[in-house]
């Protein structure tokens, strides 16, 4: 038996690596001989970087910056195994998960240290970058992160303007003259994960859509977007670029246009790119069996989440998958995508529960489903 476990994190309790490897026992307690491949997953937000070292090969390497409210914050980076790609989680330097519930305001908070991680990449010797552009706590359009890499973003008088959302109000005038010189030359480039296609600004831009979430009221939300239409609008005018109509521009507060504006990068979907540099679609070839799964399995799965992708690479070999998550709800419309929906959760249990013990229920959950397999495997040899 040859079984691919690709799953993504199970936010907030469990990272995609944890959950492989509680798979994976699971699945040897069941059949000792089996050979798993542990393929821990991400679409760009929490876990890119574990996933893309794992997948890849390569190394973590830690590094203080600026957090998202200016205070020095441990985050890390991942160099891969060819020395030359770094992977980064843009969350770890200006993550939603960085700033106390009771100090949310996007209009402070900034993606320097995002910037720094960067330039440390760069500094290291790598000339491409993947960074994942999920779980932000920042609406500043990546203009920390342009500070960061010695862009100046200047008010009338030819001050820089101060950082975080509400700065941007403003900006006059962008200056590139300091970019890294490397990022100026292009010796580097740089791929966004991005697993959202809102556009900069509007009704379905970055301050609307995601803004809330970050402590954003109804005006700081008209304030933010306001702001980051200025910022594209300078942006085109002394860049030459049109940024904020593009799909993903919306991403992490605006970072996706910020990316693409002063970096010249591209936006992909995260979990193409992880599938690709990790070699999920060969490993799935070689199975008998695919196991994926996340906290919850919703409608949404089905508009680009990890357990759907990785059912669709499947779909195409015609190997079965089991997907075994948190939660299920809404499967009905999901039943044709997957062999074997599971839950963890088999009583009724709240969510902080269910969480606390989330690796005891996936345990349970995925001996369960693999006794399921055994045992259909001998009815039908005796049938």
């Amino acid at each position: 038996m040859r079984i691919v476990v690709a799953p993504d994190s199970y936010k907030e309790s469990l990272s995609a690596l944890e959950v492989a490897e509680i798979i994976d026992r699971a699945a040897r307690a069941v059949w000792p001989s089996a050979v798993v491949d542990l393929v821990p997953l991400a679409d760009g937000g929490e876990g890119f970087v574990e996933a893309m070292v794992k997948g890849a090969g390569g190394r973590i390497v830690e590094r203080e910056v600026t957090g998202p409210l200016g205070e020095p914050v441990s985050a890390h980076y991942g160099i891969l195994k060819d020395g030359k790609s770094a992977v980064i989680e843009m969350a770890a330097a200006s993550g939603l998960h960085l700033v106390p519930r009771d100090k949310r305001d996007p209009r402070n908070t900034t993606t320097f240290g995002t910037g720094e991680l960067i330039a440390a990449a760069i500094d290291a010797g790598c000339h491409t970058v993947y960074i994942g552009i999920g779980g932000s706590a920042t609406n500043d359009g990546g203009a920390g992160m342009a500070e960061a890499l010695g862009v100046r973003l200047l008010d009338a008088e030819g001050k820089g303007i101060p950082r975080g959302g509400a700065g941007l109000a403003r900006l006059q005038r962008i200056d590139m003259t300091g970019l890294h010189p490397a990022i100026a030359s292009g010796e580097v480039t740089v791929v966004a994960a991005c697993d959202v296609t809102n556009p900069l600004c509007g009704p379905t831009g970055a301050s609307a859509v995601f803004g809330p979430q970050k402590g954003a009221t109804p005006e700081m939300v008209e304030l933010l977007d306001a702001n980051l239409r200025l910022l594209a609008t300078v942006v085109e005018r002394d860049l030459g670029r049109q940024t904020a109509e593009k799909p993903g521009a919306g991403a992490a507060g605006g970072l996706g246009a910020g990316l693409m504006a002063f970096l010249d990068a591209r936006l992909e979907r995260g979990f193409s790119l992880v599938s690709e540099i990790t070699g999920l679609e060969a490993k799935v070839a070689a199975a008998d069996l695919v196991v994926t799964g996340e906290g919850k399995t919703d409608r949404q799965t089905a508009y680009g989440k990890v357990p759907y992708g990785v059912a669709k690479i499947a779909e195409e070999h015609g190997k079965p998958v089991i997907v075994i998550s948190g939660g299920i709800d809404d499967h009905g419309e999901l039943e044709s995508a997957f062999s074997v929906l599971v839950s963890c959760t088999r009583l009724p249990v709240d969510v902080t529960t269910a969480m606390a013990r989330a690796e005891s229920f996936l345990s349970a959950a995925a001996k369960a489903a693999f006794r399921l397999v055994a045992l259909g495997a001998g009815l039908n040899k005796t049938c």
